[in-house]
Formats: C-alpha cells, sequence, structure tokens
C-alpha cells in the first residue's frame, strides 16, 4: 500500500497517515508539471480579455520584456478541485459539492485541498489548502498565444439592420505551454497519489470547458524536500533562455524564441526538467529536495490513474476525517 515502508523515498516530503496533523510542519512535495493547450483556452479574469504580465528575460544586449499570457492560479485549482470531487464521486460514491460554503469537510478532497466554513452551524471551520498553485506564464509573447475572434449575430430575418458586431473573449491558442509546479505540504504519499491521479486524467481547464480549454498535463518530476521549489516565472525565465541557446531550435535572440510560431513539447519539457534541476542545486547553495526516482513515480502514476486509486482513498478517508477531529 501507499506507505513509507514501501516507498521510503517519499518520507522526506510526506507524512504518514497517522502523523497528520493541523500544526503545519515543512514536508514538501513539489510535482513539475508542462501544461500543452491541445485545443482553444479561455483564460480570463473580466470574461473578456486574457490576463497578461510583463516579464523581463535574458541579459545585456539580448535582454528582452515580453508580455506572456497567463493562467492564473484560480484557473488551475479549480478545475482539478471540481475533477477531484468527481473523482471521489465515482471510487468512494462521496456526495461533495464546489459550493463554497457547502463543502462537507468529511472527505479527502476537502481535507487536502481546503473549505471555506460551513453554513452547518456545528462545522464553522475552515480548512486552509495543503495543496499549492501558482500562476503560470506562456513561453511566447500574446501576441502570437492569444487569438482575438469576432462573430457577427445578424438575427435570422430576410431582411434586417445593421447589427453591432458582438467581440469574443480572448482565445489562446492551441499548442501554448505553460511551465508548472504543483506543491503540496504535510501530504500523505495517498493524499500525493490523488493528486497525481487528478494532474494525469484532468483534460480541461478555464472557461467554456464543455467546447474549449482541452489541455495536456505533461508530467516530468517529483520532488521532496523540507521546502518548495523554484517558482513558475523563474522557471519559464530559464526555459526561454536555453531554448535561444539550443542546438535543436533556429532561434538566435530571445525575441526569436518569444516570437516563434511554436514550439515542440518534448524539448521544452526536456529544459523544464533541467532547469528545474539547476535551479535546486544552485538557489541558495542548494534547495533540500530530491528528485524522487521515475520508477517510483510510474508505479505512482499506474495506480492513481487506475481504479486501484479507489482502494488508496478508502485508506485515507478515515486518516482524513481523523485530522479534522483533532479540532475537538
Amino acid at each position: 500500500m501507499f506507505d513509507h515502508d514501501t516507498y521510503p523515498e517519499l518520507e522526506r516530503g510526506t507524512v504518514s497517515r497517522d502523523e497528520m496533523t493541523i500544526a503545519p510542519k515543512n514536508n514538501f512535495t513539489n510535482v513539475l508539471v508542462l501544461r500543452e493547450l491541445e485545443s482553444h483556452a479561455v483564460f480570463t479574469t473580466d470574461g473578456q480579455s486574457a490576463d497578461l504580465a510583463n516579464v523581463a528575460v535574458g541579459l545585456g544586449d539580448d535582454r528582452e520584456t515580453y508580455s506572456p499570457g497567463l493562467m492564473f492560479m484560480r484557473k488551475q485549482t479549480g478545475s482539478d478541485r471540481r475533477f477531484g470531487k468527481s473523482l471521489q464521486r465515482d471510487l468512494l460514491q462521496t456526495e461533495c459539492t464546489m459550493q463554497v460554503n457547502g463543502m462537507c469537510q468529511d472527505c479527502v478532497e476537502c481535507i487536502l485541498y481546503g473549505s471555506a466554513a460551513s453554513d452547518d452551524a456545528d462545522q464553522q471551520l475552515s480548512i486552509t489548502s495543503r495543496v499549492m498553485y501558482d500562476t503560470a506564464y506562456t513561453l511566447r509573447d500574446a501576441t502570437v498565444t492569444i487569438d482575438e475572434k469576432f462573430q457577427n449575430a445578424p438575427g435570422d430575418d430576410y431582411a434586417k439592420t445593421a447589427e453591432a458586431t458582438i467581440r469574443e473573449p480572448d482565445f489562446f491558442e492551441p499548442g501554448t505551454l505553460f511551465p508548472s509546479v504543483i506543491t503540496l505540504r504535510d501530504a500523505t504519499p495517498e493524499e500525493l497519489a490523488f493528486v497525481l491521479g487528478i494532474t494525469a486524467k484532468n483534460k480541461r481547464y478555464g472557461a467554456a470547458t464543455s467546447r474549449l480549454g482541452r489541455v495536456k498535463n505533461h508530467l516530468l518530476g517529483v520532488y521532496t524536500g523540507s521546502e518548495e521549489g523554484p517558482a513558475n516565472l523563474g522557471l519559464t525565465r530559464d526555459v526561454v533562455t536555453r531554448l535561444r541557446d539550443s542546438d535543436e531550435t533556429s532561434a538566435d535572440s530571445i525575441q526569436d524564441v518569444i516570437t516563434a510560431a511554436a514550439h515542440d513539447p518534448q524539448l521544452v519539457g526536456d529544459h523544464l526538467q533541467s532547469a528545474f534541476d539547476d535551479r535546486v542545486n544552485t538557489e541558495r547553495g542548494g534547495l533540500d529536495l530530491e528528485r524522487v526516482p521515475d520508477d517510483t513515480v510510474d508505479d505512482l502514476l499506474e495506480t492513481a490513474t487506475s481504479d486501484s486509486l479507489a482502494d488508496v482513498l478508502e485508506t485515507q478517508l478515515d486518516a482524513s476525517r481523523a485530522f479534522l477531529e483533532q479540532t475537538d
């Protein structure tokens, strides 16, 4: 089963089920992911315009400032939470809602991802999430990753007057890539398996997911230790400069990278993994993180994406409920 006897390499960044405590400790598991759009997607805050940032990349004469598109943190966690709750319904027949004050606070997902105080007068507790997301940035500039689409609404009469053009929201183009890190704090191996299953199987992010927003999450590595790993922004900068210097691209400058028509996900994934490893080794003289062997991650993923996840969640459920009872 999922414990430190079976996976001793997880002990540095996770806690056993009987060690779950409401007092935070410093056990971190970092999951490195490259998100690839496989269809158009809509990521907005105001419902119309894509979220953008201004980011400087490079040094000296090759220093550039560009405007990456953003996959805001809430666009990631909201989608993953909905998928996680649906997984529980399938595997555990557990009913829980995404209603802000209506979550059950009695399931694995609520205890891991957090919840606001319930409307139930007898359950006035809020639970802090132990899964942390950060805003993700595109490698390329908004001018090449975002498409402004327009449509007319002329009506269906044979004769009609001119109608105003209706502007659609900004659309992110298929093939857009977002380097991303998901960080778990004081999670159990079972909870890690749950997050890995969600990450591997969830394929829709953003608005209008019944028609748009198909995403492929490339899982590139899992790292455990006593602290968080590098941030998405730094990793994105590193990948841009690595693509500029790579013999496998035709880029001669950062400008070439950020305005390219597309980037190969496999090549970007390799550079992203190397960038993460290098930052772990060099930031502040070296971060207290170690990469989990790929064989272990593959084994975790095999369980997390099969019906065996039901047994894992059943085992975790009692521990999650006991965690909440510590407040009594």
